[in-house]
């Protein structure tokens, strides 16, 4: 099965940045549609943000609370998916995983997600 690991969370004060990195053991996500979620204490998981695969251009998305602060990407050769999380707000902390996704449904397994908190 594919392994998937989130990197990059931790501790940062409101207003600074984090980038999440995500990797996996296969190279999965460049022809698939690679997502960021995230589930805030007592909250249901929700989708943050996804790029398309590369045959379907690699468009982007982004939820409505997080648009303009952060930005999905990816690295072909490093087989990695980020997310770049600028202007942070306390009520972006989260657990961060990540995923690919196809049809809306997750592909694999959960990770173990990397932990966000955005306190001063």
């Amino acid at each position: 099965q594919v392994q998937l690991v989130e990197s990059g969370g931790g501790l940062v004060q409101p207003g600074g940045s984090l980038r999440l990195s995500c990797a996996a053991s296969g190279s999965i996500f460049n022809f698939v549609t690679a997502a960021w979620y995230r589930q805030a204490p007592g909250k249901q998981r929700e989708l943050v943000a996804h790029i398309a695969g590369i045959t379907t251009g690699g468009s982007t998305y982004y939820t409505d609370s997080v648009k303009g602060r952060f930005t999905i990407s990816r690295d072909k050769s490093k087989n990695t998916v980020y997310l770049q999380m600028n202007s942070l707000k306390p009520e972006d902390t989260a657990v961060f995983y990540c995923n690919c996704i196809r049809n809306g449904f997750p592909l694999y397994p959960w990770g173990q997600g990397t932990q966000v908190t955005v306190s001063s």
